[in-house]
C-alpha cells in the first residue's frame, strides 16, 4: 500500500488568542503544511537526492526525506544522520531519569494511564517521599532529572512543584519538569525555585485529532498548550522539550512535518535555548487505547534520521518506551539523551509503589546495564553535562 495515498493530512485552524503572534506557536499555525506534504507525495529520486546533499536542508528538503522514495534510501539517510551526529555531538549520550511525582489528574485523555476516567491506583509523593526517590536516582548515577505528573493544579499545585524543585535541586545538575501547562510568570517561579528546562509534548499537532483524545480538562485548549514552550523561554528556562505522540494522528508524516516545524522555529525564536525533541510511540497503558495506524519501527528510523539532517544541533530523546535491541540500533544514528532504568509511576526507586504507572515501559534494563551498552557500541554515557555558576 502506498502511504502517501492513504494520508490524512494535519488539519489546522486560525490563530487564536491564546498565541501570540510572534511566537514559534504561530509559526507552526501558518506552516504550509499543504504544501508540505505534497513535497512528500510527489518527492523523486532527485529530491532526495538533493535533500540529503544539501549544507543547510530546508523545510521542503526535510518533507522529501520522509517521502517513500527516501524510505527506499534507509541506509544513506542513516549514514548521513550518523556523520552530522558524530561532527555535532560526538560520542555522547546524555542520561537521565523520570521521577513521578503524582498520577493524580482531572484531564480525561483517550490514551494516557493517568486520565481522570480509569479507575487506577492513585498517590500524590509528600515532598520528603520525593527527596527519597532523588536520592536514590543520585546513588544511581543520574544528574540529570526529569519531575512528572499529571494534571491536577490543586494536588500538584505551583507551590508544590516548587517545594519539589527546591527539595531535589541540590542533588542534580540539571532539574526538568513534564506536567501541566502554566503561565510565563509560574514558570519563572520554577526556574528561581531551581528548574531549568520543560517538556511539553503537544501529542498531536493535528487539531481534529487533538479535540477527540482530550475530552475534558484544561488539557483540551490546544492553543495555550502550543505556545507553552515559548512561555517557558520567556521565563528563562534553559531547555526546551518537545514531541509527538506517535499513533494518536494516523498520518506520522504529518505530524513529522509541524513538529520539525516547531522544533526549527523555537531554535529560531529562541536561540539561547537548548531545543530537545522526543518522538514517543504509544504504549500499552489504563484504559486499552489503541492506535488505529501506529508507526513501524522502519518508518521511525525514517523520522529520526530526516529530523537529524534537517536540525543537526537539535537534541533528540529516546525514552524506555522502546525495546532495548531498537534504541541500542539508533542511538548511533542520532539519539544524543535516554532514558534508563525508569518507573512511571509515582515511587518505585527507591522503594516499591502499588501506585499505577503512566504506561508500560520496554526497556527494563538498569541504568548500568545501559551504560554498559552504550560504550559496547563505542558511545560515551554522560551523566552530567551542565553545572549552574
Amino acid at each position: 500500500m502506498n502511504p502517501a495515498a492513504t494520508a490524512v493530512p494535519v488539519t489546522l485552524e486560525s490563530r487564536p488568542a491564546d498565541v501570540p503572534p510572534a511566537s514559534a506557536a504561530s509559526d507552526v499555525l501558518s506552516a504550509p503544511l499543504g504544501d508540505l506534504r505534497r513535497v512528500v507525495e510527489r518527492a523523486s529520486c532527485a529530491d532526495v537526492e538533493r535533500a540529503l546533499k544539501r549544507p543547510r536542508p530546508s523545510l521542503s528538503d526535510f518533507a522529501a526525506l520522509l517521502s517513500p522514495q527516501a524510505a527506499e534510501r534507509i541506509e544513506d539517510l542513516a549514514s548521513r544522520a550518523q556523520q552530522i551526529t558524530k561532527a555535532r555531538f560526538g560520542s555522547t549520550v546524555r542520561l537521565f531519569a523520570p521521577l513521578y511525582l503524582s498520577n493524580e489528574c482531572v484531564s480525561t485523555c483517550t490514551y494516557c494511564g493517568f486520565s481522570a476516567s480509569n479507575l487506577i491506583a492513585r498517590r500524590t509523593l509528600s515532598v520528603d517521599e520525593v527527596l527519597e526517590e532523588a536520592e536514590e536516582l543520585a546513588r544511581r548515577g543520574f544528574r540529570h532529572v526529569l519531575l512528572v505528573a499529571g494534571e491536577h493544579a490543586r494536588i500538584v499545585s505551583k507551590g508544590y512543584l516548587e517545594q519539589v524543585v527546591r527539595a531535589v535541586a541540590p542533588l542534580f545538575a540539571q532539574v526538568s519538569v513534564e506536567v501541566q501547562v502554566w503561565d510565563t510568570a509560574t514558570y519563572r517561579r520554577l526556574l528561581e525555585a531551581g528548574c531549568d528546562g520543560v517538556v511539553i509534548y503537544q501529542e498531536s499537532y493535528d487539531q481534529a485529532t487533538y479535540r477527540e483524545v482530550h475530552l475534558k480538562g484544561k488539557k483540551r485548549n490546544y492553543a495555550w498548550r502550543l505556545a507553552a514552550p515559548d512561555r517557558a523561554a520567556e521565563a528563562g528556562m534553559r531547555r526546551l522539550g518537545i514531541g509527538t505522540l506517535l499513533g494518536l494522528h494516523p498520518d506520522w508524516r504529518s505530524e513529522a512535518l509541524l513538529l520539525a516545524s516547531h522544533a526549527e522555529a523555537l531554535t529560531r525564536r529562541w536561540w539561547r535555548c537548548e531545543v530537545q525533541v522526543a518522538l514517543p510511540r504509544l504504549r500499552p497503558a489504563a484504559g486499552g487505547y489503541e492506535p488505529t495506524d501506529p508507526i513501524d519501527d522502519r518508518s521511525l528510523t525514517q523520522l529520526l534520521c530526516a529530523l537529524r539532517i534537517f536540525l543537526p544541533d537539535v537534541g533528540i530523546t529516546m525514552s524506555t518506551r522502546e525495546p532495548p535491541q531498537l534504541r541500542d540500533a539508533l542511538v548511533v544514528l542520532g539519539v544524543t539523551s535516554m532514558s534508563a532504568g525508569s518507573h512511571t509511576e509515582p515511587g518505585g526507586y527507591a522503594r516499591e509503589s502499588a501506585a499505577e504507572p503512566q504506561f508500560e515501559i520496554s526497556d527494563t534494563r538498569s541504568p548500568a546495564e545501559v551504560a554498559a551498552a552504550l560504550r559496547a557500541l563505542g558511545m560515551e554515557p554522560v551523566w552530567k553535562d551542565w553545572q549552574r555558576a
